[in-house]
């Protein structure tokens, strides 16, 4: 059976107290008490009640620095607070702004505070369910993500030896069917990985190994190696690096990812023309932008572009999570992204991290 929710009753006056308390335990609540703030905010720590009843004034402290407390400690699962005050409209508007839910006059009438206890306890059990559901949905998808990795690497070193011809000789024909099993495998692996590492930043469980980095060394590296796409379909690939750039505080891993998304993107949605990275500083930050001539991003996209599996209304491939990560590394690492669009074509995105 579930356990009857716990209620804090403080109230400096004893027939206060007794009056409210009776008025709950009828209802079958489990009623602790405490004559002030200090008492109520040991108690809110120790025993974690289900919904705080709280007079406002008191000696010592009063209800007002009681409220900001609890609001106070971000640790704490969320505790509603209803204020019991006998002044005037004022007195409850400056409970409610420091983060009470709700107030109620002396004297009480038990009708009154039964509803508005009532209505409180169903806000905090909701909050509760969706908060319960949330972590089930974020720990399947962590969990399903983690395991999937273990086959799809073991696939893909045994499409290695395959390869390599450790297991015997094969045929030109095989080569090439093993070839496309294994850019599938590694296409499949990098989205698993960009998924469980999603999950990790909203978890709040993902760490940065932060080091000085030299974001032009780095922006260079990533078009050295995305340089042959541009080769491929014809594109200039175009830089504009400064040298003797201050470095930035972050993790060079992330960062090479958000900026081989970004110039990747650029790369991937423009058909003819050019892609411009350049690298400059811009007062106490470091500006990296990837300007392209492809077809653009329609307005309508623009608000949702850096949300979750939004692909956009483009017909090329992809987990519609890159921007999505991409906007989450670059603001653990204290920066900002943003995107400026042309009036006909081309995009440019720009990344701007702290000296």
């Amino acid at each position: 059976m579930k356990s009857p929710d716990r209620l804090l009753i403080v109230d400096d006056v004893p027939d206060n107290l007794f009056l409210i308390r009776t008025i709950l335990e009828e209802e079958g609540y489990e009623v602790l008490e405490a004559t002030n703030g200090e008492t109520a905010l040991e108690l809110v720590r120790s025993q974690l009640p289900d919904l705080v009843l709280l007079d406002v004034m008191m000696p010592g402290m009063d209800g007002f620095e009681v409220t900001r407390c609890i609001r106070a400690w971000q640790d704490l699962p969320f505790i509603p607070i209803l204020l019991i005050t006998a002044y005037d409209q004022t007195s409850a508007v400056k409970g409610l702004d420091l983060g009470a839910d709700e107030f109620i006059r002396k004297p009480v009438e038990a009708d009154e505070l039964l509803a508005r206890v009532r209505s409180l306890l169903r806000l905090k059990h909701s909050i509760e369910e969706r908060d319960n559901i949330a972590r089930q949905r974020q720990d399947f998808v962590s969990r399903l993500t983690h395991d999937l990795r273990t086959p799809l690497v073991a696939a893909d070193r045994m499409l290695g030896l395959l390869q390599d011809g450790a297991l015997g000789p094969i045929s030109q024909p095989v080569r090439e069917a093993l070839e496309v099993m294994a850019r599938s495998n590694l296409n499949l692996l990098e989205m698993v990985n960009k998924l469980l590492d999603v999950y990790r930043y909203e978890a709040g469980s993902k760490t940065l190994e932060t080091i000085p980095i030299d974001v032009a060394e780095l922006v260079q590296q990533v078009v050295q190696e995305l340089r042959p796409i541009a080769q491929t379909k014809n594109l200039d690939l175009i830089t504009d690096i400064a040298t003797d750039l201050p470095p930035v505080k972050g993790d060079r891993l992330e960062l090479l990812r958000v900026f081989n998304n970004l110039i990747g993107n650029a790369l991937k949605f423009t058909e003819e023309g050019k892609v411009e990275v350049s690298v400059a500083q811009k007062g106490t930050e470091i500006a990296i932008s990837i300007s392209d001539t492809g077809p653009g991003i329609p307005e309508a996209e623009r608000p949702f572009l850096f949300q979750r599996f939004q692909q956009g209304f483009h017909h090329k491939q992809g987990s519609g999570l890159g921007l999505y990560l991409s906007h989450y590394i670059v603001t653990a690492h204290g920066g900002r992204i943003s995107l400026q669009c042309g009036k006909d074509k081309g995009s440019c995105f720009s990344v701007y991290l702290p000296i």
